[in-house]
């Protein structure tokens, strides 16, 4: 069964590479072609709850590495293949997303313009629970335009648990 082409959609490529990833406890996070030069790039990120390490990325890379070459979905072009992880700065677009940073701030647009930035509390399939100067707000994700991590320099290592009266304690 050939499916060589040398314009491979993403869909179908994340339909090829995601069982390769679940095999090893990851969620595919995106997958993209780009053309780089002579070659193609292709990116792949995975992620799971509690993180993924570099032993982690190194086992998904070299499985992925293998499948592709047994297989003719990235068409007869060459191609480099890099594997890493979502950085902070990604978009939660999912609830996964949200579940994995919760105690984390974020910045929050809502679909009829307002902002909200609080700590995630907690996160259901639905809703987020976040921490706004004290006060516990639900976020639908429908309601949800866009949102995302804020990176907090000031925050003690180790620390992701606030005081009780909401501050966080500074190096």
């Amino acid at each position: 069964m050939s499916r060589r082409t040398d314009h491979t959609d993403t869909t179908s490529l994340e339909n090829f590479l995601r069982p390769i990833v679940e095999q090893f406890g990851c969620d595919l996070e995106a997958a993209d072609l780009a053309p780089a030069g002579r070659r193609r790039l292709l990116r792949v990120l995975v992620d799971r709850d509690g993180g993924i390490n570099l032993d982690d990325v190194a086992d998904v890379t070299r499985a992925i590495s293998k499948a592709l070459d047994t297989d003719d979905i990235m068409g007869g072009g060459a191609y480099t293949l890099e594997v890493s992880s979502p950085g902070v700065d990604r978009p939660l677009t999912l609830p996964r997303h949200w579940r994995r940073n919760v105690k984390r701030l974020v910045a929050v647009t809502l679909n009829e313009g307002g902002k909200v930035t609080g700590r995630i509390k907690s996160a259901s399939d639905e809703a987020a629970e976040l921490d706004v100067d004290g006060k516990t707000q639900s976020v639908a994700y429908a309601d949800v335009a866009k949102a995302k991590v804020q990176i907090e320099f000031n925050r003690a290592a180790g620390n992701d648990e606030p005081a009780a009266d909401g501050t966080v304690e500074e190096n």
